[in-house]
Parts: C-alpha cells; structure tokens; sequence
C-alpha cells in the first residue's frame, strides 16, 4: 500500500508560554544565572521520572510536544494519555508524534487521540498494511527499517524531558514482571528551545504522516474509551498502589518544599536529522557527527559507558582500543546475559569482549537479581527483575551525555536519536563514583584468566566468587547465540 500524500498538513509552531506557571518557576530558578547556563535535574528513580511527567503535563496551559518510540496501552502508558487528554480538554494543544513500529492493537486509541480537537498525532514511518505488520517488510523494508528512537517531552516551551525511557510500565517501577533501570533528565534554561526545534524538524520531516490519514476514523466506542481512560485505569486493583507512590514520590515533595534542585551548567543537544528516517543524511547531519563537537573533543584522561545494548562494531572497537592504547581509562557496564532483553544483541556484542579485554577495556555485565535488588521501589511493587536501560557516558570527569543513544549499529545507522552533552563535573563525577563502588558488586566483572579465558568475578558482601561459565547460559540459549553469532545481522542490531 502507498503512504499517504504530505501536501496540505496542519501547519504548526512550538508554542512558548511566557507567563505561564511554568514559565514564572523557570524564571525564578533562573534568576540571577547565566543567560548560556540551563538547570537540569537528574530522575533515576522510575516513579519520580513518571511524578514528573504527569506533574508537568497537569502544569501546562499551551502547548505539550512529545516524541516517543514506543508507548504500551497499559497502567502508566493509560494515565499519562488520560494526563494529555485532560490538558487538551483546558484548550492546550497536545502535538504527540509516535514511531509506528510499537504501536500494534492501539489504533482505535490512536485514532480518537488525532480526533480530538485541540490533539494531533502523527505518526513516523508508518505501517500502511496494520494488521499483518510484517507483510509491509517485503515491500518496503529499507524505509521501514529506520525508526524514530527519540525520546523528548516539551511543556509550555520552557522545560523539557530527555533521556532513555519509552512510556510504559517497565520504564516507571509500575510493578512489572521485569523493569528496566533508566535516566531522564529534566530541563530548563535555553536548551529546551533546541530540544523543540529538534522536535519540530521531526513533526515537519517526510517520515511524519498525519495519523488521520493512516488510520481509519474512530468509532464512538474510541471516542468513548478515550473520554473515560482515566476512570477505567485507575480502576485496576495495581493503580491505587502505583498512584499512592506517586504521591509520595521524593520529587514531588522535594518540589513543594522548595528543595527541588538544579545542576547549572552548559548543556548542548546532539540529535540526529529527521532525514535519517527516509536514509538521507550526511554524516554530519547525524548524532555521531556532531557529538565530537559538543564534547569538545576526544576523553583525555577516562571514559565511563552505559549502555544496554552495547554492540561497538569494528570501528567502535577500535576507538575504543585505540583510547585505552593511549592510557585512557575506558569502562563499559552492559546487560549480563541473564539479563538482557534481547539474545541477538548479546550475542553481538560478545563477539568483541575478549579483544576489548586484552586491549585494556574494563568490561562488566549487570546481573538480573542485582538489578532487581538495586531499587527499592521496585521491589516493594512486586517486580522480580530488571534490565539496564539507561544510556549514558562520562568524559573526563567533566561532561555526561543523557538520551536515547545506544552504542550499536542500528542507533549509529539507522535509528535517530536524541540526547544532551551536560557539562558537569558533578553529574559526571556521580557516574565515576557508581563504577568505583556500587557497580562491582551488582555486576559481574568480566575477565581473561591466566590461559586467555572468559571468567565472571561476582561480589556479594565480603565473599567473591570466580565464575568460568557465563552466568545464565543453557544448552538452548548457547545453541540460539552461536547460531545469531553467525547470521549476517550485526548492522541490524
């Protein structure tokens, strides 16, 4: 099936809210810095990091602009479109743009979203054939490959949210199976006018298709679902439970009490071009091309990676090589085996760890009951594991990048991303701080023994135990990843 035409979509602007509540708080924290200078505040905690979704959208009285890759029909998914609905009801316009790769079974949801009068929702790279996915693959795979991977919240024009979380259960300690360990981060200052250029670039780009005109018009019985989201989520036996934690989130009443605090520090956004959705990007144009800038060169001294999905590549591995050949200290924390949510990546990243290993690259792998255990919150609501999920790195003790970004061919390629480069050797020197302490004793450090083998050192309390087998690795799962060790996929991972 054709995609849609683009002629003729509703033209619109970010909207900038400079009296709004928001705008007069941004102000007063403002006041007295410097103009280049923007405040962020950091949100690991999964259940802040949702307080701080619903409390900003409750805030808002023009305009709420979001890009997601995924956002599930479930507890937090329900009340924060229930959030956006309300807010559009007041008269504040809602543009929400979604990639369509994660969005199977929502239409009729979706469609009465675009119905409402002051929402619209657009989708990138849409599917044009909705039930059988799939199928859309053979005729339209190169297209179809490249996803929005970005993730961005803008409210009234004057604060944003970036970082690695998608809207979902898993992201926000909501009592899941398996959660995820994420970072966002909350912003105000000037680069929020960056994130919402960015933001608009993607809504205008080629790849956003009004999703009117991809999906069938809503019954009454969406418009109806829409209208009564709220009630009917709030309604299931875990929502009192989630809902009472996020009243006491730390967040919210550090807020109240004025004791909410921010890092003032220059902050750069680095993002890919939205042309990189349709395969039409110069390198420069592009994450990668313009993260050199923005860290203002290559780590010195050290460099702390974290990320999930942690494929480096011929060309990472041998920058990363190249650094430790230099004396640069360079870290990486991934997910363990036992813990990662997709066999195929693993399978290539271990391709490179023994190189790695013997060039001087430090190696560890989140365990999964570590990961559990390392949230309180998440355990008290019932969660029986976690996986890492934040993307994030440190240089020299001075800078962090947050956002969306994995280190992997498909982020570096064919994905857009988004993150920002924060200049603070506070929020930077936090991360060296968890290398040096908490993560050898939630992770397994991986190491080469005497004869050149693999080997997982894991720490619990005073005891350390040598491991020679990798942790969580049957017959079956070796079979499966020897087997997507060999498959011509890495580029696609």
């Amino acid at each position: 099936m054709a995609l849609p035409p683009l002629e003729d979509r509703t033209v619109s602007a970010p909207v900038v809210e400079s009296t709004s509540p928001l705008a007069e708080a941004a102000k007063k924290l403002r006041a007295g810095r410097a103009s280049h200078l923007s405040g962020v505040h950091a949100l690991g905690d999964g259940v802040d990091a949702f307080a701080a979704r619903v409390a900003l959208i409750d805030a808002a009285v023009g305009g709420i602009d979001l890009q997601y890759y995924i956002w599930h029909d479930d507890l937090t998914g329900g009340l924060l479109l229930d959030a956006l609905r309300r807010a559009a009801d007041r008269g504040v316009r809602v543009r929400l743009l979604l990639d369509d790769n994660n969005t199977s079974g929502m239409d009729g949801l979706l469609t009465a979203v675009e119905d409402h009068p002051t929402m619209e929702l657009r989708l990138f790279n849409p599917f044009m054939q909705r039930k059988l996915r799939m199928a859309g693959y053979l005729g339209d795979f190169a297209r179809l490959n490249r996803r929005m991977h970005n993730k961005a919240l803008i409210v009234d024009g004057v604060v944003c949210v970036v970082g690695g979380r998608n809207i979902g259960d898993e992201y926000f300690d909501a009592g899941t199976d398996t959660g995820f360990i994420d970072l966002d981060v909350a912003v105000i200052g000037p680069v929020v006018d960056e994130v919402a250029a960015s933001f608009q670039a993607f809504w205008d780009s080629g790849s956003s298709h009004p999703a009117e005109r991809v999906l069938k018009k809503p019954s009454v019985e969406d418009r109806a679902r829409l209208a009564a989201l709220g009630d009917t989520v709030r309604a299931r036996a875990e929502a009192t439970q989630y809902a009472a934690a996020v009243r006491d989130s730390r967040l919210l009443s550090d807020y109240a009490a004025g004791r909410l605090a921010f890092d003032w520090v220059p902050v750069r956004l680095v993002a890919d071009d939205p042309g990189k959705g349709l395969g039409g990007t110069a390198a420069g144009d592009t994450l990668l091309g313009r993260l050199g800038a923005a860290l203002d060169g290559e780590p010195a001294k050290e460099l702390l990676i974290v990320s999930p999905y942690f494929v480096p590549g011929e060309d990472g591995a041998r920058a990363l090589l190249a650094l430790a050949g230099k004396g640069v200290t360079v870290r990486v924390l991934t997910n363990a085996l036992e813990a990662t949510d997709v066999g195929a990546v693993h399978a290539g990243y271990a391709r490179y760890r023994k190189r790695l290993l013997q060039g001087g690259v430090q190696l560890y792998e989140l365990r999964r009951a570590s990961a559990a255990r390392s949230s309180a919150a998440r355990a008290t609501r019932g969660s029986s594991g976690a996986s890492l999920h934040a993307k994030t790195f440190a240089v020299d003790r001075d800078r962090l990048f947050v956002g969306s970004f994995n280190f992997d061919p498909r982020s570096a390629v064919f994905n857009t991303e988004l993150g920002l480069v924060i200049r603070s050797p506070r929020m930077a020197q936090e991360l060296a701080d968890l290398f040096d302490s908490q993560i050898p004793a939630l992770a397994y450090e991986v190491r080469l023994d005497a004869e050149g083998r693999l080997e997982w050192v894991e720490r619990d309390g005073e005891e350390t135990r040598v491991l020679h087998r990798e942790p969580g690795r049957t017959v079956l799962k070796s079979i499966g990843l020897g087997v997507l060790s060999v498959l011509p996929i890495e580029k696609l991972l």
